[in-house]
């Protein structure tokens, strides 16, 4: 059995005028995430951790910003379509654990229904998605509320 593993970094501003989606739902909040797509953070680190374990570039590289199919795209699209990437190149994967680093919302209560959505896309268990949340304790532009990040790590593997 071969094992890959990765690692992928994201983070989005926020503002008024946008919804807040996170890990494949939209979560009720006063700001939302700016970008091109729908600026899903924790997917986006997903997809780069699981496109970076086998060298097949970042998130950027297949779902350009620039480029108008993808304005206001459900990230859980680009997720599914990196999962069927990996399988191409015959690999699964094993796990995803995670990190999504913001003031608020308090996400707690969010995180089974992510779970399921980000276990769907993957074609895995929800027990196999790990997602862990923590502020930056009022420091930088998380901590004034400016923005939100997302570490992602994954084990890809092959029969």
């Amino acid at each position: 059995m071969k094992f890959r593993i990765g690692h992928g970094y994201d983070v989005h501003q926020l503002a008024e005028g946008y919804e807040l989606s996170l890990g494949g739902i939209k979560i009720p909040h006063t700001v939302g995430s700016m970008g091109h797509s729908d600026a899903d953070v924790l997917l986006h680190a997903i997809c780069d951790a699981l496109l970076g374990a086998l060298s097949l570039g970042d998130i950027g590289k297949h779902f350009k910003n620039t480029d108008p199919q993808w304005r206001g795209m459900d990230s859980k699209v680009f997720l599914s379509k990196v999962t069927e990437m990996i399988g191409e190149k015959g690999y699964k994967v094993g796990n995803i654990d995670s990190t999504l680093i913001l003031e608020e919302p308090k996400i707690g209560k969010y995180i089974p229904e992510m779970k399921v959505a980000i276990a769907k896309c993957c074609n895995i268990e929800p027990d196999d998605v790990s997602i862990k949340a923590t502020t930056s304790e009022t420091m930088g532009f998380v901590g004034k509320k400016e923005g939100l990040e997302a570490h992602a790590v994954c084990l890809l593997f092959k029969d």
